[in-house]
């Protein structure tokens, strides 16, 4: 299961968006759930939406009861009319879903609740009884009329993740509508949700939930946010809990015959993994570490230069690297553009990146920026490195991952100059078992000299690494790879492997890769074309966190 959120939260934004944001996982989990992508793409089969419908009036059955209870609950004349009136949009709902009942030929039986849903519908009817976690006396209904204008707070908490998600998903399975392709099997579903007039209301229940929250403590505020938090999880058990006999294409780990793959996981490392570049880290640590300029050196010191000129020294190889680096990529956009993407064409028009990266890392040698450093020191930055928000809870649901006779790998290909630093990052994280392509730094007495093993310096580099490791394993299965991105380095391994995920924003990277006839589609659209079509476009995904790469990759 993913692991919430622990980014920043911006504070100026209403209660409600803050939870929004801080659970991203866990809403984007249930956007790439085998059922919602089926349903987006139209290739769900009707038994399976029917049955979804069935159970769904289960809950808002409960959703009733619950709003009756805060309704009765709120101290706030103007609270309780709003409870009163989503209290009275839940028959509509239901003669909503009678409209979909009436697709089946059997309309009198009625379904039995299954697991996910009696979960769903027992955590809204326990919250509304009053025992949650927030009652002094835990288990037991509150008694004063304090304590019971709490519990309206608490309901509405635990009735807003779905409204959201709801809304949500009504705008983003719109947006991807064809008039082209005719009327999509579920537009009346889509319609709903996506309407103004449910969005109005997904929006009414969250300043509710802010006006009845205002007076709240500290610690009542937060049991707010824990019923929030198992309100989201319980709506993508909903949507996991949908029996569904077709074949889908998420999660990707959980394709067809597990037993005849061999799912190998590829990613760069810095600014992909990391939020900062690890030359960046090193650079600091070279400069802090550097003697003052009024310092005598011992004999049995490796001789370096002043703090003071070192700092100046990286500043001077940074704004070289920056302007080369730039005006290199400028010479290649020069050519004319390709319209038809030609993977041998584009390594050899890229070549010339590789001499200027050789170049730069030559400088950082010769320069001896990199000298004194302690190998101790660099392990200790490498454990305080911090690490994209999900990435950690990416690799352990890779490595714990419990599918049956698959077989999944995982290899970190980086230009970082110091593979201890990326080795020690990881398992901070308890990832040891991660395998790690990297340059080195050579160290006497552990102590480094300047010198760099170059293992990795250039795209080709890399791309030569990862067909070199696929080419170590047996052939009694068939890799599936995916690479993970963030920068030019990377775009040849990310159209060599079978699926290139772009992380962050890199504009070298896009109009390297548009020049030479390479599309970047955002993953979730992909997705859904390949569950219509089941054809593999020749594209690069885009996403913006690794919560989609964590749901498409790995699922819940």
């Amino acid at each position: 299961m993913a692991s919430s959120s622990t980014a920043p939260i911006n504070e100026d934004v209403n209660m409600a968006k803050r939870l929004w944001n801080r659970f991203k996982y866990e809403w984007t989990q249930a956007l790439y759930t085998p059922f919602v992508v089926c349903l987006a793409a139209g290739t769900l089969e009707l038994d399976t939406f029917l049955h979804y419908i069935a159970q769904d009036v289960h809950i808002l059955r409960a959703f009733a009861q619950a709003y009756e209870r805060a309704e009765e609950y709120a101290d706030d004349d103007d609270a309780k009319v709003e409870i009163c009136k989503l209290r009275k949009s839940v028959p509509e709902k239901l003669k909503l879903h009678d409209s979909f009942q009436r697709m089946s030929i059997d309309q009198s039986k009625e379904s039995t609740p299954n697991t996910a849903t009696v979960k769903y519908t027992d955590f809204l009817l326990a919250t509304a009884s009053g025992k949650v976690e927030v009652v002094k006396a835990p288990g037991k209904l509150a008694t004063t009329p304090f304590e019971k204008t709490k519990l309206a707070a608490y309901i509405v908490g635990a009735a807003a993740p779905r409204m959201r998600l709801y809304a949500f998903l009504g705008k983003e399975l719109n947006a991807l509508l064809d008039p082209k392709k005719g009327i999509h099997p579920y537009q009346k579903w889509i319609d709903h949700f996506s309407s103004n007039t449910f969005q109005a209301e997904a929006m009414q229940t969250e300043e509710l939930l802010e006006k009845l929250s205002v007076c709240l403590t500290g610690e009542e505020l937060d049991i707010i946010e824990k019923l929030y938090h198992q309100a989201m999880k319980l709506e993508v058990e909903f949507f996991l809990g949908q029996t569904l006999v077709q074949s889908t294409i998420v999660p990707l780990c959980r394709g067809p015959n597990p037993a005849e793959h061999r799912l190998v996981l590829f990613l760069d490392f810095d600014l992909t993994c990391t939020v900062l570049d690890s030359s960046a880290i090193l650079a600091e640590m070279a400069i802090l570490t550097a003697p003052k300029s009024d310092q005598t050196q011992s004999g049995n010191q490796i001789s370096r230069m002043s703090s003071a000129v070192l700092k100046s020294t990286w500043e001077e190889l940074s704004k070289l690297y920056t302007e080369e680096y730039e005006q290199c990529i400028e010479s290649i956009l020069v050519d004319d553009k390709v319209e038809k993407s030609d993977f041998i064409g584009l390594g050899e028009a890229i070549r010339p990146i590789s001499v200027f990266e050789k170049k730069a890392n030559s400088r950082v040698v010769e320069f001896e920026v990199l000298k004194g450093l302690n190998v101790e020191d660099i392990k200790r930055a490498g454990e305080r490195m911090i690490l994209q928000d999900g990435c950690v809870g990416f690799f352990h649901s890779a490595i714990n991952i419990e599918i049956e006779n698959l077989i999944t790998n995982i290899h970190v290909i980086s230009y970082s100059w110091c593979s201890d630093l990326i080795r020690s990052a990881l398992s901070s994280g308890g990832l040891d078992s991660v395998n790690v392509h990297a340059n080195e730094l050579i160290y006497e007495n552990s102590i480094s000299t300047g010198g760099i093993i170059r293992k990795i310096e250039s795209p080709i580099d890399k791309v030569i690494v990862l067909s070199n490791i696929l080419e170590s394993y047996s052939r009694d299965r068939k890799n599936v790879t995916v690479y993970i991105g963030d920068t030019v380095g990377d775009l040849l391994c990310l159209l060599q492997a079978d699926i290139g995920i772009v992380i962050g924003c890199s504009s070298s990277l896009r109009r390297l890769g548009v020049h030479f006839g390479v599309s970047f589609v955002p993953l979730f659209p992909a997705v859904i074309e390949r569950q219509r079509s089941n054809k593999s476009a020749s594209v690069l995904y885009t996403v913006s966190s690794w919560a989609e790469i964590h749901a498409f990759i790995l699922g819940w």
